[in-house]
């Protein structure tokens, strides 16, 4: 009798990257159904241009099953979501596929990408179309209204809005020192990107994936802690020049980046003290953006910018293997 002795793990969880990709996808729901509650029909056509946008590169030249594991669609759905509902369509659908060629399939496809590729399609609008990633129609009004320029030309000079515009929650604060009430923030009844609608219902969607183990809850955690203990010692300091540290993690992006974006398994750390350093990192980032930058938001470049020191993050925090001897 012969015994095939082979390498462990020896068990199978079961999970496979399209069953970890949907279940992630099935948790946006809600937000992209709380963003067409407050947005109207318009939150949803510009979810719908962003993933076509992402899926249609990864159709071409991505492999034959990366439309069907759910990957290119969870990039399109997160880069609308970073999206003010009145974006031209046209937009989306190009920001989508910047995020798939250049932060996806240019380092090799799915599990090779450095950066968030959602993210990096987002910064390349910021830089591109300054004006119109910084318009922000107000949320209410008549449900069926369109929120902007939809169907803007691509290219064209745009049409004047029949909407109301309004400076974000941040914007108020950094510009004019007016702070927004933490219920409205919490809610989302209040002007800004898609994804900033009801942090309640992202930190719900986010518990479910925490509770299947589809992300690692150390990230948020240490991103929350690290701005609400950042921003709180500059309150302390200054009440009247700083935000206390609820309105900084209710306002903007930082719920959604937090749950959503940092947790991405692939540009996150693999260590769970590299988990409590990259998130600690983000925080601190985001608020010296806000405080001292010239952007009233800041945290997509937070995530940026710790995406790329993943690799020393992970390297710095591995842990001894047992039976050898501290590194030198």
């Amino acid at each position: 009798m012969s015994y095939v002795v082979t390498a462990s793990p020896h068990l199978h969880s079961g999970d496979s990257t399209p069953r970890i990709m949907w279940n992630v996808v099935l948790s946006l729901v809600p937000v992209v159904a709380a963003a067409a509650w407050f947005f109207g029909p318009t939150a949803l056509l510009v979810v719908l241009a962003s993933v076509a946008g992402a899926l249609l590169p990864e159709r071409i030249w991505g492999r034959r099953s990366a439309t069907r594991d759910g990957s290119a669609a969870i990039t399109g759905i997160l880069l609308a979501l970073t999206l003010p509902p009145g974006i031209p369509l046209w937009m989306a659908f190009l920001g989508g596929a910047f995020g798939i060629i250049f932060g996806k399939l240019v380092f090799g496809g799915l599990g090779q990408n450095v950066f968030n590729p959602a993210l990096l399609g987002r910064a390349f609008l910021q830089a591109a179309f300054p004006v119109a990633i910084t318009t922000w129609p107000v949320a209410g009004g008549p449900w069926w209204g369109l929120r902007g320029d939809t169907f803007a030309i691509p290219f064209a000079s745009p049409q004047p809005l029949d909407t109301v515009t309004a400076a974000t929650p941040l914007g108020l604060m950094k510009f004019e020192h007016k702070g927004t009430p933490l219920w409205d923030l919490m809610l989302g009844t209040t002007g800004g990107s898609l994804g900033e609608t009801a942090a309640l219902v992202i930190l719900l969607c986010g518990g479910y994936l925490a509770l299947r183990n589809y992300l690692n809850w150390r990230i948020p955690a240490s991103i929350f802690l690290s701005v609400a203990i950042f921003s709180g010692v500059l309150h302390l300091l200054d009440a009247s020049r700083y935000p206390g540290p609820l309105f900084m993690i209710f306002s903007g992006g930082v719920v959604l980046g937090a749950v959503f974006m940092a947790t991405d398994m692939v540009t996150s750390p693999v260590t769970h003290g590299g988990c409590y350093v990259f998130g600690a990192g983000i925080g601190l980032l985001v608020v010296a953006i806000r405080v001292w930058g010239g952007l009233a938001e800041g945290v997509m470049y937070a995530i940026l910018l710790m995406n790329a020191v993943v690799p020393s993050i992970n390297r710095i925090t591995q842990p001894r293997v047992f039976g050898t001897r501290e590194a030198a």
